[in-house]
């Protein structure tokens, strides 16, 4: 883990940008020491564009007492292209602007190699992240694309708990190994996401086999995410890491 950049923002919160390799991330820890560990997962935007949100929340988790950390994922922002997964992109597009099914075959190829490569690399961050004398346990993940979120529950035994955004397209598999996850969940699902299949949401959040689930439906449009859900996300962490 190299650090490559580092300022003090203006509420204190140290920002620090890190390579490993040649995946870029960004560290954001809080003046207190040593801090649990939020992983802030994110659409495949790219860094660039996705930093005001991610700053605000990892500003809005330093208040609270956590540090945050990021990672550019696979064919984004910086990073080499990825043909396939731009092809299963432009399929995707195509099939919604026509107004067709979303078939399991363009899910499949634009969502599982994305996990199989993603959560790989988030496991190697959260090694180099732990052994920061600033860093302690336990850790949590949220947001992002949750099918990352699902296969990070199932195979990493250091994430104690998860807020995961019922936003994007899951292919089948992913629902056989939510059927694994067992840590505590806040689901948060936008009733009127016009990108989303509200009932293959339903019926996920009926497959993980978490003693504690809680799924937080509100009105309104994949963007339309009411500020007071993020506030319930941050204590339900809190409440799982401390």
């Amino acid at each position: 883990m190299h650090i490559t950049s580092e300022r003090r923002l203006d509420d204190g919160v140290l920002e620090r940008e890190f390579t490993l390799g040649e995946i870029p991330g960004i560290l954001w820890t809080p003046s207190a020491a040593p801090a649990p560990l939020i992983l802030l997962g994110h659409p495949p935007l790219g860094l660039r564009t996705m930093y005001p949100r991610l700053v605000a929340r990892a500003r809005h988790s330093a208040a609270a007492g956590f540090a945050t950390a990021t990672i550019e994922l696979p064919g984004s922002g910086d990073r080499p292209r990825w043909p396939a997964a731009e092809q299963a992109r432009a399929d995707l597009r195509r099939a919604m602007e026509a107004g067709e099914p979303v078939g399991d075959e363009i899910i499949d190829a634009l969502v599982l190699p994305l996990v199989d490569k993603a959560v790989p690399e988030w496991q190697a961050a959260l090694d180099a992240l732990l052994s920061l004398p600033e860093i302690g346990g336990p850790v949590g993940y949220s947001g992002g694309v949750i099918s990352i979120g699902i296969r990070l529950a199932v195979v990493e035994p250091r994430i104690s708990a998860a807020v995961l955004f019922a936003g994007s397209f899951v292919p089948r598999a992913l629902f056989e190994e939510a059927r694994q996850v067992t840590i505590p969940l806040h689901v948060l699902l936008q009733w009127d996401d016009e990108g989303n299949d509200r009932q293959a949401a339903l019926d996920l959040f009926d497959a993980f086999s978490s003693e504690e689930k809680s799924l937080h439906a509100h009105l309104g449009g994949h963007t339309g995410v009411p500020a007071f859900a993020g506030d319930a996300a941050a204590q339900f962490l809190t409440r799982h890491l401390r």
